[in-house]
C-alpha cells in the first residue's frame, strides 16, 4: 500500500508538472506573489539574463521584471500595480500621486512591447558609469572619466538610487514621481532591444542602479 501510495503521488506530481511546465520554473518567477498567472511557462522567455555570466541575480532580474512588464503591461498594471501600494507600506500613491495613477492608466493602454535581450557592451556601459558615480557620489548621466567616456554605449539612459530590490527599482522608473518628462517610464518601455543593467553600491545613496538601452 505505501509504494502504490508512492506512484499515486508521483503520478499526481507529473501531471501537475505538465500542466503548469515545472514547479522550478514557477518558484522563480520575481512577480509570483502578486498573482499566480505570472507562472505561467509562457512568461520563461523573459528571463532572457538568465545565463548572463557578468550580471548579479538582482541585475538580471532587473531585465526579468522589464520584460515581464513588456510582453503584459495589463497584467501587471490588474496585478503588481493593484497590489503594491499596499505591500510597499505606501499606500498614499493609490490615494493623491499623478505619476502612480498615471502609470496605471500608460500600461492599461499599452501593448505588448519586444522584450530586451542582455547586451555586453551596454553592461559595460552602465557598470563603468554605477561604479564611478557610486564612488565619487555623482548624481546624473554625464561620464566623468575617460575611461567611462570611451565605454558610453547606448541610445538611452535610466540611474535609479537608494533602491535595492530589483522591482523596487523597476517601479521607481515606471513611476517616475516628480519627472514630468516621464524620462525613465518612456525609455524602459520605449522600442530598444538590448540592455545593460548594473548596480553598485553609493556614497550619498546607498545604492545606484545604471540601465542603458541600445537598439
Amino acid at each position: 500500500m505505501k509504494y502504490l501510495f508512492s506512484l499515486i503521488f508521483l503520478l499526481s506530481s507529473v501531471a501537475v508538472f505538465s500542466q503548469n511546465g515545472s514547479m522550478a520554473g514557477m518558484a522563480v518567477s520575481p512577480l509570483a506573489a502578486y498573482s499566480t498567472e505570472w507562472n505561467d511557462v509562457k512568461y520563461n522567455e523573459c528571463n532572457t539574463a538568465a545565463n548572463t555570466s557578468y550580471m548579479t541575480s538582482s541585475e538580471k532580474n532587473v531585465i526579468y521584471i522589464l520584460n515581464l512588464i513588456r510582453s503584459n503591461p495589463v497584467l501587471f498594471a490588474n496585478t503588481v500595480l493593484k497590489k503594491y501600494p499596499s505591500v510597499s507600506g505606501k499606500q498614499y500613491l493609490v490615494n493623491d500621486a499623478y505619476y502612480y495613477k498615471s502609470l496605471v492608466t500608460d500600461l492599461t493602454n499599452m501593448e505588448p512591447k519586444e522584450i530586451l535581450k542582455p547586451d555586453n557592451a551596454c553592461y559595460i556601459s552602465a557598470e563603468c558609469h554605477a561604479s564611478t558615480s557610486g564612488a565619487s557620489g555623482y548624481f546624473g548621466h554625464e561620464r566623468k572619466t575617460r575611461d567611462c567616456k570611451t565605454k558610453k554605449h547606448y541610445f538611452g539612459e535610466c540611474c535609479d538610487y537608494g533602491n535595492f530590490d530589483p522591482l523596487e527599482i523597476v517601479l521607481s522608473l515606471l513611476i517616475d514621481k516628480d519627472v514630468p518628462s516621464l524620462g525613465h517610464r518612456y525609455i524602459c518601455l520605449g522600442d530598444y532591444t538590448k540592455i545593460g543593467v548594473s548596480i553598485k553600491p553609493h556614497s550619498k545613496y546607498r545604492t545606484n542602479t545604471v540601465l542603458d538601452f541600445s537598439y
